[in-house]
């Protein structure tokens, strides 16, 4: 007895395209899997549609071929089938009129195309990213109201995940820019005989700028990455849509609970990171300029104002968010397959690093404004 394997693809990225092979029975009672993956797949160069293992077909299977070049076709790309069999032909065009052929793209892929389309796809991302916070908002105001329904045993764990488990790595970090700041400081100071004042470059650019800067960075490495891939392991299983089927909000479960347990956890870190950053600093001022740690605590209490330490505890919170909103958020597009993890874990921290930055660009803009 002959056993009919249901329809499954297997994606294979070539360097020049992106080839979809295709196998088992592609007939209506064993196409639900293949069409999933199909619908959740979003290519980003030309597509080859290999059929040539294709045991059954069907109109439903031939009409999910169609579905896919037309899909490919409209967002530009070029695509073709490849391996098809005779009976499988005679099929198509009794249905379409035409035999299988290659559907090319609408337009010629020059430069200014390209540039186009890449621009046209970073302003819908951009919209897709509004619209998420905006839900996120809705459901933040109703979870606020309704105080038992916030996860605070997740809450619990997240702070812990993402703020004692971070400390080594922080404290390695902040020590490491504390030392490099304090030698290249003392090169150019010692120049002017000027070599008490590395404990003002040393209090000011720490607390004010590359702590809260550097523990944003490591934070949006470690934890906002994990975020998007737990999250993303979450879609792959489907556990995400079953949380909806049972009247479970994502957003209450998977998102909030992660954004406050990094807003509490990360001025924490940040307060950790100056203690830490200056005493790498006053180590290299001993050694280098034979500063003592009593000498250099009594100028750093004169030379350090308060405000400049509370700024860098503030920026904390809006940093936290934007990791926290930018993994989430790409956690929820990974698709139905184990590429898309890597895919979107890579943009998760790209994307989250170069807000942080922008964020502290304009905190510096408008602190400088206000003559803080």
């Amino acid at each position: 007895m002959q056993i009919t394997l249901p329809a499954s693809i297997d994606i294979v990225n070539a360097e020049d395209r992106c080839i979809i092979r295709c196998s088992g029975s592609w007939t209506i009672p064993y196409l639900a899997s293949a069409a999933r993956e199909l619908e959740s797949f979003r290519p980003d160069k030309a597509v080859s549609l290999d059929v040539s293992h294709v045991s059954e077909l069907d109109s439903a299977g031939a009409a999910l071929w169609q579905m896919q070049l037309r899909a490919i076709k409209d967002q530009g790309l070029e695509s073709e089938l490849i391996g098809v069999k005779s009976e499988q032909n005679t099929l198509y065009e009794l249905l379409y009129g035409h035999p299988l052929k290659k559907a090319k793209a609408p337009l010629p892929d020059s430069w200014l195309y390209a540039l186009g389309k890449a621009t046209h796809t970073h302003v819908l991302g951009i919209g897709e990213f509004l619209a998420y916070l905006g839900e996120a908002f809705v459901l933040l105001f109703y979870t606020l109201t309704h105080p038992l329904k916030i996860r605070y045993r997740s809450i619990n764990a997240h702070i812990y995940a993402t703020g004692t488990s971070a400390l080594p790595i922080i404290a390695l970090s902040a020590f490491l820019i504390g030392v490099v700041i304090a030698y290249q400081s003392i090169v150019q100071l010692q120049k002017f005989g000027a070599d008490v004042f590395i404990v003002d470059t040393i209090g000011i650019s720490l607390s004010r700028e590359l702590a809260p800067l550097i523990t944003a960075i490591v934070v949006a490495g470690r934890s906002g990455s994990a975020f998007t891939a737990q999250i993303g392991a979450m879609k792959m299983t489907q556990e995400i849509d079953a949380m909806r089927t049972m009247g479970f909000e994502p957003f209450t479960f998977l998102v909030w609970p992660r954004v406050f347990a990094l807003m509490i956890v990360m001025p924490l870190l940040i307060f950790f990171a100056d203690i830490i950053g200056i005493f790498g600093g006053m180590v290299i001022a001993a050694a280098q300029s034979h500063i003592s740690f009593t000498e250099f605590i009594h100028r750093l209490q004169g030379a350090l104002a308060v405000k400049h330490f509370i700024i860098g505890i503030i920026k904390g919170p809006f940093f936290a968010f934007l990791i926290a909103m930018v993994s989430t958020y790409r956690g929820f597009q990974v698709s139905l397959n184990t590429e898309s993890i890597g895919l979107y874990t890579t943009k998760s921290v790209v994307n989250s690093i170069f807000l942080v930055i922008a964020c502290d660009a304009l905190f510096s803009i408008l602190l400088t404004e206000l003559k803080l």
